[in-house]
This record gives C-alpha cells, sequence and structure tokens, in this order.
C-alpha cells in the first residue's frame, strides 16, 4: 500500500515538468523525443525555432438541457431555460530554442 502511494506521489512530481532549469541545457531534440512532434513550429531568419505543443484541448460552449431540473409542474422538465455552457480555451507550451538548438524560453499559452 504504502510502495503504491509512493509511486503515485512520484508519478505526479514526474509530470510536472519544471522548464526553469531546463532553459539552456535541453534542445529541441529532447523536446521532441519527450513530447512529440510540435502541433505549431517556425523557424526565424536569426535559425531560432519557435514550437507549441497543445497540452490541453478546451471544450466548446453550448446549450445543455438538465434532466435533472426539478419543476413544480407536471412534464416541464424538457421546456425549461437551457444551461450555458462558456467555452475554455486550448493550452500550449511554447518553447523558443536558440540556433545551436538550446532552449532559450519557456511559456503557457492560452488561446
Amino acid at each position: 500500500m504504502i510502495a503504491a502511494l509512493a509511486l503515485f506521489l512520484s508519478g505526479c512530481a514526474a509530470s510536472r515538468t519544471d522548464w526553469g532549469t531546463r532553459v539552456g541545457n535541453y534542445t529541441y531534440d529532447q523536446a521532441v523525443l519527450e513530447l512529440g512532434p510540435p502541433d505549431k513550429a517556425a523557424k526565424i531568419s536569426d535559425g531560432t525555432v519557435v514550437a507549441e505543443w497543445l497540452t490541453y484541448r478546451g471544450s466548446r460552449s453550448g446549450y445543455y438541457y438538465s434532466p435533472y431540473y426539478y419543476s413544480p409542474y407536471p412534464y416541464s422538465r424538457f421546456f425549461h431555460d437551457p444551461f450555458y455552457d462558456p467555452p475554455t480555451p486550448d493550452r500550449f507550451l511554447r518553447l523558443t530554442f536558440s540556433p545551436d538548438g538550446l532552449l532559450r524560453d519557456w511559456r503557457r499559452v492560452v488561446r
């Protein structure tokens, strides 16, 4: 039981990457091996590479009817105002690599 808890907690810690410690010693090739191919990448004229990985797919908005809506009137549960669920944005990890291939900057981008 304790071993399983320790394994779970170490897995949670490993999933939170401290990108600040990787600046200057992490390469683009290592990022592709760890994260897979980027969703977007661009090479600037000075050789800098900016790449983005999708980390969270946001939800789209919509109107929903709750089947558990309480109404004092019989047969009116599907005739109430719909529930509006606002959209949530996509989240990306943007890594910037210098011309020599080392990580220069990182940030989380929300769109």
